[in-house]
């Protein structure tokens, strides 16, 4: 869900940048722009998050934090709080400490290294460099790949019987049946990949992008500029949203969605523009989501607030 879309300054109609992420009963919050609780209150409400993200340390991008932890301590929460960034971000915290004092919950600062991903319950978050005036990092959520699909009747065939033994060839384990052994790859099909995206906060168009998305089902890369204003773009670690299309285009994502939306152009100009050279392009406004099923069950689909 996109919870706040606008560049460095809010509009009547754009929060700050902020993104939330599901994934099961995990949820992620990727920046937290000034006013990110108020959005949330607006939309699916002020969740006891677990875990926030920052791309880097620009105000549009964190103003939001101290707000939602004093909140967070008005409400009683205990659930403990993990904040993940560049280095830096215990500096930065400690300067934000006066504006939201105390915490009765615990707050964990962690500063993470680039390529170093962070384990999960079937999938990882990795931080890599971005193009960026300052040292700034996306991020790419990568599912674990999936066993192929399950053929009952060729088990049956090799003598296995319903019950665990079936469960056992389905987590990748051997069985016996009957004296003879039966390897998983043999009632498996292909294994199926897991469902990516990127969120690359702010950058110019980056090779480590290119890398982190290719092949992934969504990507979420800013267009502060057009490619009217391109020098603009390169001179303040900016991308435009032709520049931003190119990059999908070679990365072979399934969907880009424009963040980081100026004031100065309308989302029709942006969406344009990059449709010009990569159509499955979006620019989503605040609240929009985008469903991303398993591939084999189609494309993502943008969903409008």
């Amino acid at each position: 869900m996109f919870i706040g879309t606008a560049g460095s300054a809010p509009t009547a109609r754009r929060g700050l940048p902020a993104t939330l992420v599901r994934r099961g009963g995990d949820r992620l919050l990727f920046d937290c722009g000034e006013g990110t609780q108020r959005q949330l209150l607006r939309s699916i409400g002020l969740l006891d998050l677990e875990e926030v993200f920052l791309t880097h340390f620009h105000a549009d991008h964190f103003l939001g934090l101290p707000g939602m932890l004093k909140t967070f301590g008005l409400r009683g929460r205990e659930t403990p709080l993990t904040i993940y960034g560049p280095p830096g971000l215990r500096a930065l915290v400690s300067a934000l400490r006066p504006l939201f004092g105390g915490t009765a919950y615990d707050v964990e600062l962690v500063e993470l290294e680039p390529n170093v991903p962070l384990e999960r319950d079937g999938y990882v978050i990795a931080p890599y460099l971005v193009d960026h005036r300052t040292s700034a990092y996306g991020y790419l959520l990568a599912e674990d790949d999936r066993p192929g699909r399950f053929d009952e009747a060729r088990a049956r065939v090799l003598g296995v019987q319903p019950g665990p033994d079936f469960g056992r060839l389905q987590r990748g384990e051997a069985v016996d049946a009957g004296g003879r052994e039966v390897r998983p790859e043999e009632v498996l099909g292909e294994s199926r990949r897991g469902r990516r995206i990127v969120l690359t906060g702010d950058t110019a168009p980056a090779e480590a992008t290119r890398v982190m998305a290719h092949g992934a089902d969504l990507l979420v890369h800013e267009a502060t500029f057009t490619a009217e204003e391109e020098a603009r773009a390169a001179e303040t670690g900016h991308s435009t949203a032709r520049a931003a299309a190119e990059l999908a285009a070679a990365a072979e994502v399934v969907l880009l969605a424009l963040t980081h939306v100026s004031p100065r152009y309308s989302p029709d100009e942006l969406r344009a523009e990059a449709r010009g050279v990569f159509e499955r392009t979006i620019v989503p406004r605040d609240f929009d989501r985008v469903e991303i099923p398993f591939p084999e069950r189609g494309a993502p689909v943008h969903v409008r607030a």
